[in-house]
């Protein structure tokens, strides 16, 4: 093998590399997301079943600033149970469900002053979630990029 032959293995073999790195990043994404969704149907769920049996009548229209904040802690729970079963560190657990909990903490505030309904509000958190999970990752992206579960 030439020099220049050499040369564009090598390249192509970084390339290979860091499109799996990448590859492993968006996939680690998808099963926080998943791992969000998870917590937020069976956490909520039993919270709503619990509720319904004690005769509570919890709902969105009901206590719309309350579902929010729920739902910001079902889906961080569902991430912090995810992420140490994959075996993260504490640093980046606590700072995922921070990305959980902060945008129903900040839309709850102009449902109380009734600027955005509770629907809107829901949205509004769930819009702002993901992109702030993604950001979470990337400032921490060798933590997401290289990381090898157990």
């Amino acid at each position: 093998m030439n020099d220049i032959e050499q040369t564009e293995h090598i390249r192509a073999d970084s390339s290979a590399r860091r499109s799996r790195r990448w590859g492993r990043f968006a996939l680690h994404y998808i099963e926080m997301v998943v791992a969000m969704f998870v917590g937020m149907l069976v956490l909520g769920g039993l919270l709503r079943a619990g509720l319904a049996a004690a005769g509570v009548e919890y709902s969105m229209e009901r206590y719309p600033e309350l579902m929010l904040i729920e739902m910001g802690c079902t889906m961080a729970i569902g991430m912090l149970v995810w992420m140490r079963i994959r075996r993260h560190g504490w640093a980046p657990t606590v700072e995922m469900s921070v990305a959980m909990l902060l945008p129903g903490v900040a839309v709850a505030p102009f449902v109380w002053l009734d600027a955005m309904t509770g629907g809107t509000a829901m949205v509004v958190e769930h819009a702002v979630m993901f992109p702030l999970m993604l950001a979470v990752m990337l400032r921490r992206s060798g933590e997401y990029l290289g990381h090898h579960h157990g």
